[in-house]
């Protein structure tokens, strides 16, 4: 049994096979998906994410601001996110929020804006979070400290690539590390150590599919049903069995968003 602790499933890349793509998942022993919704928060991107967990018994969704499109939040923005997760049962989390210093496609200062603020949002909703991090690992832990420490429900890195540290600030924080198919790319040496330390407790797996597909699948359009290889790779890497590693992260999944993943 497996979870992808983060999918892009709504996304125009599965639009022509969507229902495949699940069967494949529950084939593949997938038993959840958390389908995360990102874009122009004014463009109607975040109901399509919403629209797929109602659509899917074994989905579930979050939406937030990802850093890419932090240029484009205002008070608008940020009540339609709290009015879209507020009460409805198939929103888990809010996110993904973060700062990403590799593309820069917002001003730096407006990502840790918007960043803060939709931590504070989430503290409000009492959701956990979901943060993206690049290339930016000390001013993530900068705000995540001032802004969120001591929050009710925490979070989880995903898609982590940072180094040592930010890993290490992060479970300080009671947050959960996710591993996507990067990791088992052959240069991820650094990537496997950080992978190495994680607790069992704190640990993971995800696709953030169409992106990432993990060995032997690289190069093709990532799918939730891939999150087993990435599984089966930290297993063999971490001295587990598939089994013990499933049942892990899935228990690890149930425990941060609040729902039942078997």
């Amino acid at each position: 049994m497996f979870v992808d602790s983060h999918a892009h499933i709504d996304g125009e890349e599965f639009d022509a096979d969507r229902d495949d793509v699940i069967k494949r998942a529950r084939a593949a022993g997938v038993r959840a998906i958390l389908n995360v919704g990102t874009g122009d928060p004014h463009g109607g991107n975040f109901e399509r994410a919403s629209r797929v967990a109602e659509t899917y018994e074994d989905v579930y969704f979050a939406v937030g601001v990802h850093p890419h499109d932090a240029r484009l939040y205002d008070d608008t923005a940020e009540r339609y996110v709290g009015d879209l997760l507020r009460g409805n049962t198939r929103a888990v989390a809010l996110g993904e929020i973060g700062l990403d210093y590799h593309y820069d496609h917002s001003p730096r200062e407006a990502q840790r804006e918007v960043f803060a603020r939709q931590l504070r949002l989430a503290k409000r909703l009492s959701l956990p979070v979901i943060i993206h991090s690049r290339e930016a690992d000390g001013e993530t832990l900068e705000i995540l400290r001032a802004e969120y420490a001591g929050a009710e429900r925490g979070g989880v890195m995903h898609c982590f690539g940072g180094g040592p540290a930010l890993a290490e600030g992060a479970l300080a924080l009671g947050f959960y590390i996710s591993f996507a198919g990067n990791v088992t790319f052959k240069k991820a040496d650094a990537l496997r150590e950080v992978a190495l330390a994680v607790p069992p407790d704190r640990l993971l797996v995800e696709t953030d599919c169409p992106y990432l597909a993990p060995v032997p699948h690289r190069g093709r359009r990532n799918e939730p049903a891939y999150v087993a290889a990435t599984a089966h790779f930290l297993a063999d890497l971490r001295g587990a069995s598939p089994e013990e590693l499933g049942r892990t992260t899935s228990e690890n999944f149930s425990r941060l968003f609040g729902v039942a993943a078997a």
